[in-house]
């Protein structure tokens, strides 16, 4: 009687009916998604195939858009604007001029918040993973910056780094750290870090929380030091862990906005000092959809990029990475 439903079992240990129950379930979820995440990502890229309608610069005259086939990119790409003359070099000033200098900023906040909050999350999360008297009340009190509404976030450091606030107060300056390049560009990092560390730590402690206290109990015996476990066994087995709360970071602080418009106003430097892209989208909505449409979408399509690095080459698959190292596959 077991044969015939053994051999209607497939390889991941689910009959045909279970697998039929499986696809109806998920298919309300798909569909879902395809309306809240499909439409809007496909009406987006008609979107910036197509003319912003307003004034004709060439003639004077209103004209209803139309198709405008990569125009729309190339403004973006080559900083190209249109003028009563033709298609030159946007001036300094207009928000074209400022496409390539607002994906250096997106970068650099990316790749310098990423980093402290990757070495700083580890270290709290070994903290929180550690049994002590008071455990839970330092792990909760190191997830109160997370559970703060980043607008509130931006405000309270705003007040931080006014000319009068506390920082200067505490060392002695007399800095105006919102207003400068560099100084402005700083803020933001030390409140990003400040403020989604604690995620970062919390995704962490999940994975070393799975890790069995008998192998760095066989490890111990072994003779194996303090950082030979840590980079031998700790750092292995939490990978999988690790890499998708970068990976969450990542594709977050690609999409900055709100602590960077509310802090600095997208200002500093010379005016565009930490205007990222999010900040340079909603500005252009202002002037054209169409427009703003086209930068959306390389927007997207940079953040789905770096998600599929992550995923394809990185091992930012929790799933399937742990499987391959219950199989022996990964070491």
């Amino acid at each position: 009687m077991t044969l015939p439903l053994a051999k209607s079992r497939k390889k991941g240990g689910l009959n045909e009916a279970h697998g039929r129950w499986a696809f109806y379930l998920i298919v309300p979820t798909g569909i879902l998604l395809a309306v809240v995440i499909g439409y809007p990502v496909i009406s987006a890229v008609i979107m910036s195939f197509q003319k912003d309608a307003g004034l004709d610069k060439a003639t004077g005259l209103f004209v209803a858009g139309g198709f405008a086939g990569l125009a729309n990119y190339a403004h973006w790409f080559l900083q190209q604007c249109t003028t009563a003359a033709g298609t030159s070099a946007c001036p300094p000033g207009n928000i074209g001029a400022v496409f390539w200098e607002a994906i250096g900023n997106t970068l650099f906040f990316t790749v310098c918040t990423v980093a402290l909050e990757t070495v700083i999350g580890v270290w709290m999360a070994i903290i929180m993973n550690r049994n002590f008297r008071g455990r839970a009340l330092v792990r909760a009190a190191i997830l109160v910056p997370w559970a703060i509404p980043t607008a509130v976030t931006a405000k309270l450091w705003y007040f931080i780094f006014d000319y009068n606030g506390i920082l200067n107060h505490v060392l002695g300056t007399h800095i105006i750290w919102t207003s400068g390049a560099w100084s402005s560009r700083f803020a933001i990092i030390i409140a990003d870090t400040w403020k989604t560390t604690p995620f970062m730590a919390l995704l962490i402690l999940a994975g070393l929380q799975l890790i069995p206290e008998e192998v760095y109990e066989a490890a111990s015996m072994d003779g194996a030091s303090t950082i030979q476990r840590f980079f031998r066994i700790t750092l292995p087995l939490v990978k999988p862990a690790l890499m998708v709360a970068v990976l969450f970071r990542v594709l977050d602080a690609l999409r900055m906005y709100d602590l960077p418009a509310i802090l600095t106003g997208g200002g500093g430097g010379t005016g565009n000092s930490t205007t990222t892209l999010s900040i340079l989208v909603v500005q252009q909505i202002r002037q054209g959809f169409n427009s703003a449409s086209a930068l959306s979408t390389i927007t997207f399509l940079l953040v789905f990029l770096v998600a599929f690095l992550f995923v394809r080459f990185l091992g930012a698959n929790v799933v399937q990475t742990q499987a391959a190292q219950q199989r022996g596959e990964l070491k």
